[in-house]
């Protein structure tokens, strides 16, 4: 009815893409260039189109059309050169290499692109010449010398090659980014030779003799060694080489500090922490792992006051989960202390924050139905508990407590049970026994109340009271 009309035809073409009529699309988009010659968005849907069917030639076509109106670019040339050799036209794809160095003489990037095309397609000489051309004119052009290296490798000449390497990487003039490249490189290179991490790490320490502004290298050294699993002391050096470099870097401390920690070396994690403090303030894992070194060693003040200052940086970024575990310790520690209310307190803000902490859930209920008061509350806090983890006798005790205190005792000898069978080595404690008996007796079954009692009995001597139980992971 009105063919001449564009937004018709535009409208029509969105339709036959949007219903996957690719055939169909193309005819309409064509159709929509013929009328609008400007139109630069009808060009890149049918170039996508073309690439959909493969269609080589229209691509080449369609790019040349862009060119009209965009003029010319290294985008559209790279994008030509690699069509040319899909196609496998090497032909082509040199010659609009060729143009691109012939348009941008002083453009030292397209002398090394074409000189890397020609050794990737065994002409070596050829690209050997445009590196030597660009060196002549930069003799510090890193893209250069790593693409000289890669000469070197590919016609064996492996002396010539490690020589290229040791200058490119103790050069001074060479980007950190480079020096990462090359690094990688021969990491790789090695891995595929039988892995001999004595050679890298010879090359990694002759690197890092030199002053270093940039703690890369360092950090790829600490992280080639823990990939390979080696000693954790000659990590943490590693690790501590960076800090000499870099002492605000964050990601080194902390990995020095998990490890400290896995060892359970919770005096040299706080010596860790507290400088850390100092670089970077607003990194609440510092306190974290100090407060809970502390908490380890049952400095209870000492741990109370490093969380006081972790939550003091807490913002609108800060990690939810950690900031929860924050006022969960806080809470138990003020517990201890005897300070309910504050402690309460703490337990109603890592609640705000996750409100599926299962750890301070339990020991909020816990507390609560030890002193009696908001029993309802306790009830369904300490049901989230046992729903989440149905096995764990910890959780079912506490649960079966708070219903004894309701003076549902039908209801909690059914959990006590359950607690009772849920029982092991890493978390039972005589007090599961205990309310056992308790429960059991209020249900009139005084032999077992009894026997029940004297197993506790018998725990006491060789169990260390323990209800907290924490999770605590990577960071």
């Amino acid at each position: 009815m009105n063919p001449e009309n564009t937004t018709y035809q535009e409208r029509i073409a969105q339709y036959y893409l949007g219903s996957q009529k690719y055939d169909q699309a193309i005819v309409a988009y064509e159709a929509l260039y013929d009328h609008t010659r400007d139109n630069l968005e009808a060009l890149q849907i049918l170039l996508q189109l073309y690439q959909q069917n493969k269609d080589y030639n229209k691509m080449i076509k369609t790019i040349n059309r862009l060119e009209v109106l965009e003029g010319e670019s290294e985008k559209t040339a790279l994008s030509k050169v690699s069509i040319y050799e899909k196609k496998g036209d090497k032909k082509a794809a040199y010659k609009e290499l060729k143009s691109l160095v012939n348009r941008h003489p002083l453009d030292a990037s397209y002398k090394i692109k074409l000189g890397n095309w020609l050794i990737q397609n065994k002409k070596q000489k050829e690209g050997l010449k445009y590196f030597r051309e660009v060196l002549k004119e930069e003799p510090d052009n890193n893209d250069a010398q790593v693409s000289l290296h890669y000469y070197y490798q590919v016609t064996h000449q492996d002396s010539l090659a490690n020589q290229l390497l040791n200058k490119i990487l103790l050069s001074s003039k060479t980007s950190m980014q480079t020096k990462a490249i090359m690094m990688r490189s021969f990491i790789q290179e090695n891995e595929q030779h039988g892995g001999d991490s004595t050679v890298v790490l010879n090359l990694f320490n002759r690197v890092l003799a030199s002053s270093q502004t940039d703690a890369g290298m360092a950090e790829l050294k600490a992280a080639y060694m823990t990939v390979k699993q080696m000693p954790m002391d000659s990590i943490n050096q590693a690790y501590h080489q960076v800090l000499q470099i870099a002492p605000d870097n964050a990601n080194a401390r902390l990995s020095i500090i998990q490890n400290l920690w896995a060892e359970k070396k919770y005096d040299a994690v706080i010596e860790m922490c507290k400088p850390a403090q100092e670089y970077n303030p607003d990194e609440m894992a510092f306190y974290y792992f100090e407060g809970l070194a502390y908490y380890q060693k049952e400095d209870n003040d000492a741990a109370l006051s490093a969380f006081k200052r972790g939550v003091s940086q807490i913002n609108a970024q800060s990690n939810a989960e950690m900031v929860s575990d924050f006022y969960a310790l806080m809470g138990d520690i003020l517990q201890q202390k005897g300070n309910s209310k504050e402690a309460y307190a703490a337990y109603d803000s890592c609640l705000q924050w996750k409100d599926d902490n299962i750890g301070c859930l339990n020991n909020y209920a816990y507390y609560l139905s030890l002193e009696n008061k908001n029993l309802s509350k306790a009830e369904q806090m300490s049901y989230k508990t046992v729903k989440a983890e149905p096995k764990n006798s910890t959780y079912l005790d506490t649960y079966a407590w708070i219903l004894f205190m309701e003076k549902r005792y039908s209801e909690a000898r059914i959990y006590i049970d359950q607690a009772m069978n849920n029982m092991d080595s890493i978390s039972s404690n005589n007090v599961i026994p205990e309310h056992a008996g308790d429960i059991y007796f209020m249900m009139g079954e005084t032999d077992k109340a009894v026997g029940y009692w004297k197993k506790a009995l018998d725990m006491a001597i060789n169990l260390r009271f323990c209800r907290r139980k924490y999770y605590i992971g990577n960071i």
